[in-house]
């Protein structure tokens, strides 16, 4: 049988080098978006079509509890809106609790709304998501979770403070769950990247990214592949690896 991976806020970026790279390993997958039907939907096809794998999408936005709660009912049932399958095995090994949203701007311009949105979908989602998934990985006493998170989780960054309070959060949620289920064999580890290549950079101009380049030891921006990749690596390490924050920054911080 082969074992399946769920991984959130897959239709783009990280998420989406993720399912590429666990779909290349073999994976069955379960993907998940807000909102990019068409994305993800074209993504479970390439994927299938190209590595023979089995893969589900379903949106749903992964702040709202009562969505998830609605997905996993989904799961259990393989049927339900905005939900598309072509499997039978329900078990989940592998969680990858990608989605996240950021927000630039001084903490004093944020509104309630902002801040609470940043927070729920970049932390609270890790609570209403492993809630479900964990009890399983407990009963076959074994799993592997990442949650990815953010250098500016480790250290803070100006401008950024809903988002490094965010994956601050991520970080202390990861070592506190790792210790908590390593009596049961499952392994939760994160990983804080560095500038990607990905969507979430847009909202910075050309110039500020080139000013950002000149900082990174590395000379340049992080690939969304080389992203996945070290997902892959931190799934397929030693048991023994668990609450652990890597960073994968080309140096920078």
């Amino acid at each position: 049988m082969r074992k399946r991976a769920l991984i959130t806020g897959a239709s783009r970026g990280i998420g989406e080098a993720a399912a590429r790279v666990l779909g290349r390993e073999g994976y069955d997958l379960f993907l998940i978006c807000k909102n990019s039907r068409d994305k993800i939907e074209h993504l479970q096809k390439e994927l299938e079509k190209e590595y023979g794998i089995l893969c589900e999408t379903a949106l749903c936005d992964v702040s709202d509890p009562a969505e998830v709660d609605e997905l996993f009912r989904q799961i259990i049932s393989g049927s339900g809106n905005g939900y598309t399958s072509n499997c039978s095995q329900r078990e989940i090994h592998v969680l990858v609790n990608n989605a996240a949203i950021s927000h630039v701007g001084l903490l004093t311009d944020m509104t309630l709304e902002e801040w609470h949105q940043v927070i729920s979908t970049n932390l609270d989602s890790l609570f209403y998501i492993c809630r479900q998934v964990v009890p399983q990985m407990i009963r076959r006493r074994e799993g592997k979770i990442v949650n990815i998170s953010s250098v500016w989780g480790n250290v803070g960054a100006s401008m950024e403070v809903a988002y490094s309070a965010s994956k601050g959060g991520v970080n202390s949620f990861t070592r506190a769950l790792a210790k908590e289920l390593a009596p049961s064999n499952i392994q939760v580890n994160g990983i804080a990247f560095g500038v990607i290549d990905t969507d979430m950079n847009a909202c910075f101009s050309e110039a500020e990214m080139e000013s950002l380049r000149e900082e990174i030891p590395a000379d340049r921006i992080g690939r969304a592949m080389e992203a996945g990749e070290m997902i892959w690596q931190v799934i397929n390490a030693p048991d023994y690896l668990t609450g652990q924050i890597i960073t994968m920054d080309g140096g920078w911080i």
